[in-house]
């Protein structure tokens, strides 16, 4: 089996490493965005359930 230099591992680790943390950077943001949408949706349906807003007009 062949293995690359030391060298060149190294460096494909420290790639890899760098990728995946921003990979993981990305995902946070997602999932973070993901929570505020649904909160969103939350208070967006107990608004409209409680009549703090008019949907009659959106529906129309």
């Amino acid at each position: 089996m062949l293995l690359p230099e030391r060298e060149e591992q190294t460096a494909i680790a420290t790639y890899l490493d760098r990728e995946t943390t921003k990979i993981d950077k990305l995902a946070e943001k997602v999932e973070a965005a993901i929570a505020r949408l649904q909160e969103y949706r939350t208070a967006l349906i107990t608004a409209a359930v409680t009549g703090k807003i008019d949907i009659r007009k959106a529906i129309a």
